[in-house]
């Protein structure tokens, strides 16, 4: 440790807004990487994600035929095609269990290092506020990859497992074969990722605002419902657009062919703008934040 970093100066801004030389801090990157996807907690949240795609998969194969036009989108296809359960199960999983999942990972990020008192000693190494705040979104970001590549990749395999594979009919009608529909999972998958990297920088801003985790993970979640609500209601036409859940469920054009990005495009310019706001919110509230433990 260097000793010219005194403790007493880790509340100011200046002083904490030095970092190593050279590189972007990818050793303390990888190093985030291990502690998140090293703890049970994040395997116990995967592990719940993929056990929704298993039992959409057994209700489905227990039960008789599903009636068309029944429950989720592409439900009553599944017996037919087995591919359908991983295109069913990201669908169920975007209003409720991907954004949970996401804002206990991303509450989490700086309050959970203030709770256990460790985030005094990362900024001592010296890590540096900022690059310590960017490093920390980037796990959080990475878990916004591993959670739908979860419920995608649980549901072809389980799909797989218990019903026949083959073409798959997309909505325009068009035939593909499963190893295409296996690209456009992973398409889906990366489309929520994206989807849910607004809500990312919101549960990180809240995780500079307390040192008490689960109270930055219930707020993250309950703006998360929020935007879900108000995106519902016809009175709000005009704030539609500009709700970060808005495009959430626009992937139904990576199921047509050709491919149509406009979505996608549309989803990642508004996810943009709330890493942008929020992020900016979050630097502006922890290189000033007094770091007492």
């Amino acid at each position: 440790m260097s000793s010219s970093v005194r403790p007493e100066t880790l509340g100011t801004a200046d002083a904490t807004d030095a970092a190593p030389p050279g590189g972007w801090g990818l050793s303390l990157f990888w190093s985030e990487l291990r502690v998140l996807f090293g703890r049970r907690r994040t395997w116990a949240l995967l592990l719940a994600l993929a056990a929704i795609p298993v039992l959409i998969a057994v209700a489905v194969r227990l039960s008789s035929a599903v009636p068309a036009g029944r429950g989720p989108a592409f439900l009553d296809r599944i017996s037919q095609n087995g591919l359908f359960v991983a295109f069913t199960a990201m669908l169920v999983s975007v209003p409720l269990f991907l954004p949970l999942t996401v804002g206990v990972v991303a509450g989490d990020t700086i309050a959970g290092e203030a709770n256990l008192g460790t985030l005094r000693y990362l900024l001592v190494a010296p890590t540096g506020r900022v690059r310590l705040l960017l490093v920390k979104y980037a796990g959080a970001l990475a878990f916004c990859l591993a959670a739908p590549l979860t419920v995608g990749l649980a549901g072809a395999a389980i799909g797989a497992a218990l019903f026949p594979v083959g073409p798959v009919t997309l909505l325009s009608g068009d035939v593909i074969e499963p190893p295409q529909a296996a690209l456009r999972i992973l398409l889906i998958a990366a489309y929520l990722a994206v989807s849910l990297a607004g809500l990312s920088a919101v549960g990180l801003f809240l995780s500079t605002l307390t040192v008490v985790p689960v109270g930055a993970m219930a707020a993250t979640v309950v703006v998360s419902v929020v935007s879900q609500v108000l995106d519902q209601l016809p009175q709000l036409e005009w704030l539609h657009p500009w709700l970060f859940s808005h495009y959430w469920l626009g992937f139904g054009d990576l199921l047509r062919q050709p491919l149509l990005w406009d979505s996608f495009a549309s989803n990642a310019l508004l996810q943009a703008g709330y890493v942008a706001v929020f992020g900016a919110l979050a630097y502006g509230r922890f290189v000033t934040k007094d770091i007492l433990s």
